[in-house]
């Protein structure tokens, strides 16, 4: 991974701010690309905490060089600064040493956008909504759940390559409506041979964490909200306590809820009794098992016999995207949903 001088490039603005990053949008001025630049939140630094956070970037450094860079829909990292006192370079007095890498802007929004927004009202979870729990959008001709898809596609090939990908979270996917891809933004918290638990975990994780996250993020039993303030806010951010305490909890919303199809139910009961049990003995094994649940979950969807007032709302919902908000991202409203308006 190549090393690279960051006064190469010209900050444009502020993207948003998590619990460990800060992310910056800037472009290069030798090509005139658009790029994304990361270093830990500057209040840690400040307090000299960011230790561990750097210790993930340079993983994650490791990583992209190894293999990430050439997995489609993980976001291309194309350089990185030296540990060094960037405040010259940021505007600050931070007087500390630190990581900063340099990825290719994600093309789309985040499925979750910046949390601090959500003080503004903005419809932070709009993405999630209209584009995995509740995909009314695409035609019988369209993969019906492409970030799902993408996502276990870009995990098998981690996990061919030894690694396990966590922290797969709908704030570190972004998704352009138009391409109809996803793009992994933050691919550093990784299990390996040598180590079987992220940073902050409370015991040793595997495979199972990860079909935890796609049980959890990226699927829902509720029927397709009856209202356009249905789809603001995001669903099931608050982080896993107890493994097993939330695969119940989100077992227990499936067999209770009266938007379940029997079709669902089958499908989840025995998928989540082996993510419980840690049970899978193969990869491929879950994923068939969670695309079978999609397709109950599509089925049950089309055959709602509300569908087309449903599919109106999903329509006046996609106004959302058009707030001030999303213009800060790689991401133009008009021609990203133009194939959304005649569905």
């Amino acid at each position: 991974m190549e090393k690279v001088d960051l006064y190469r490039y010209e900050l444009t603005g502020l993207l948003g701010s998590g619990a460990d990053y800060e992310v910056r949008s800037a472009i290069d001025r030798e090509t005139g690309d658009a790029v994304v630049i990361k270093r830990p939140v500057p209040q840690m630094i400040s307090r000299k905490m960011h230790g561990p956070v750097d210790e993930r970037t340079e993983r994650t450094i490791h990583l992209h060089g190894e293999l990430a860079n050439g997995i489609p829909g993980v976001c291309p990292m194309v350089g990185h600064a030296e540990l060094a006192n960037h405040d010259g370079f940021f505007g600050d007095s931070l007087e500390q040493e630190y990581r900063v890498t340099i990825s290719q802007r994600a093309a789309g929004i985040p499925l979750v956008g910046d949390p601090m927004a959500r003080i503004l009202r903005v419809p932070i979870g709009a993405g999630q909504n209209l584009f995995c729990l509740h995909p009314l959008c695409f035609s019988a001709d369209d993969d019906q759940f492409p970030v799902q898809r993408q996502i276990l596609d870009a995990q098998e090939r981690f996990h061919a390559a030894g690694y396990v990908l966590l922290d797969l979270g709908p704030q570190n996917i972004f998704f352009s409506p138009g391409q109809r891809t996803i793009s992994i933004i933050d691919p550093g918290a990784l299990l390996t041979a040598e180590s079987d638990r992220t940073p902050g975990s409370r015991g040793p994780q595997d495979i199972h964490d990860f079909y935890l996250e796609m049980l959890k993020f990226y699927c829902v039993p509720e029927a397709p909200p009856s209202d356009v303030a249905g789809y603001r806010d995001p669903v099931n951010l608050r982080p896993v306590v107890n493994f097993q305490q939330e695969i119940d909890e989100l077992s227990h919303r499936v067999t209770s809820s009266p938007d379940s199809s029997v079709e669902m139910k089958d499908a989840w009961s025995g998928m989540a009794a082996r993510v419980r049990n840690r049970e899978y003995q193969g990869y491929s094994e879950f994923k068939a098992d969670y695309l079978d649940y999609l397709e109950a979950l599509r089925q049950r969807n089309g055959n709602r016999p509300d569908l087309d007032r449903a599919s109106e709302i999903w329509k006046q919902a996609t106004e959302l995207l058009y707030e001030d908000h999303w213009k800060k991202y790689d991401f133009d409203a008009i021609s990203e949903l133009a194939g959304f308006k005649d569905f």
